[in-house]
């Protein structure tokens, strides 16, 4: 066995371990560490298949960025445990008969036939100046530029949803519009009014 399928099995274990963790821990903080190593070693996965970019792009995004704020997330709700359990248990026979079919489904659509991968070749070695970022970028917006700008239209509807549920109309809460204050004049601030004195001198 070479060194790196060696390190391929280890990460593959790894991560179907992390996975596991991460759906089977009660304490929330723990399934979120958990989730950070699986996507570390999915990490090194892509660093295998010679996907620098993507595996750093995992790195920084999802370990760097999005897997912190889950953790302050779940850190900073109050989620009830006990509740929590009683559900799992509830819909324990649904999520396993969503998941027998779902696990049909990927089989069928992802099966080794249908990649051609029942005659496993070995990838051709690249010269050492190939660039997969470059080829990730031209096959993004060559022959993946439709999808790629679906997805961009899907994630901003995203954004936009996440606004507006989260805007919320606070008529007790006192505010400043900003286009009205940008647009004040000097004399709207200041009035100077002349009136008589009350007692002469």
């Amino acid at each position: 066995m070479s060194f790196e399928k060696f390190l391929f099995y280890l990460f593959a274990a790894l991560l179907v371990g992390a996975a596991v963790m991460v759906i089977t821990r009660r304490n929330p903080v723990h399934a979120v560490l958990f989730l950070v190593l699986a996507f570390f070693n999915a990490a090194g996965l892509w660093m295998l298949a010679e996907s620098e970019f993507l595996a750093i792009a995992l790195v920084l995004v999802y370990v760097g960025a999005v897997m912190v704020l889950f953790l302050f997330v779940v850190m900073m709700l109050d989620i009830n445990l006990a509740e929590l359990r009683a559900g799992f248990v509830r819909n324990a026979p649904v999520a396993l008969a969503v998941a027998v079919i779902m696990l049909g489904e990927l089989v069928v659509v992802l099966g080794p036939a249908r990649f051609g991968l029942d005659k496993y070749a070995a990838p051709a070695h690249r010269p050492a100046d190939y660039s997969n970022t470059a080829e990730l970028g031209m096959a993004l917006f060559t022959r993946h530029i439709y999808a790629f700008e679906i997805a961009a239209v899907i994630l901003l509807v995203g954004i936009v949803a996440a606004i507006s549920l989260t805007l919320r109309r606070r008529p007790e809460t006192k505010y400043v519009d900003p286009g009205r204050q940008v647009r004040v004049k000097s004399k709207d601030r200041l009035k100077i009014i002349k009136m008589d004195a009350e007692e002469k001198a």
